[in-house]
């Protein structure tokens, strides 16, 4: 299992992923941060999520997860030292358990409804501030890294 289980999410300022599940949100202003991070590392992430990432995958392992999947089965089948999950909600909820870090990048966009972070109820957990990384200093985007605190 990866030492590192990283939550990765471009997010609206009142914190939804996309308008609608089926909706290709392009997240353009921070895609070439969002590249070098998971760059040879695993990523875990939705059917959805897949559709609207899939042409910037390229030199990395894709797994795309189903409703009936098991989580801690598909972690455990990891052997490098980290892997991200990419979304969507259903998939950052299914996985939160296991999660150590967020690496959230807020955009300056209202969505007022949509997709949230997590569609379903999580437990509280308390995050700890490691870092800012600059996405896109002129667009005032930059991305927020915490270590979750368990």
């Amino acid at each position: 299992m990866p030492s590192k289980i990283i939550l990765i999410a471009a997010v609206t300022v009142d914190g939804f992923i996309a308008r609608h599940s089926k909706e290709k949100t392009r997240w353009t202003q921070d895609l070439h941060l969002f590249k070098k991070q998971t760059m040879g590392y695993p990523i875990i992430m939705g059917s959805n999520t897949y559709h609207t990432l899939s042409n910037d995958l390229s030199g990395r392992e894709v797994i795309i997860v189903h409703r009936d999947d098991n989580p801690k089965k598909i972690i455990n089948k990891i052997t490098g030292d980290r892997c991200f999950i990419a979304g969507g909600g259903k998939t950052y909820s299914r996985f939160y358990s296991f999660l150590t870090h967020f690496y959230i990048t807020p955009h300056p966009h209202i969505f007022g409804e949509g997709v949230s972070l997590f569609s379903e109820k999580v437990n509280e957990s308390n995050l700890v501030f490691e870092r800012i990384v600059e996405s896109s200093k002129e667009n005032g985007i930059y991305q927020y890294q915490y270590r979750i605190d368990r």
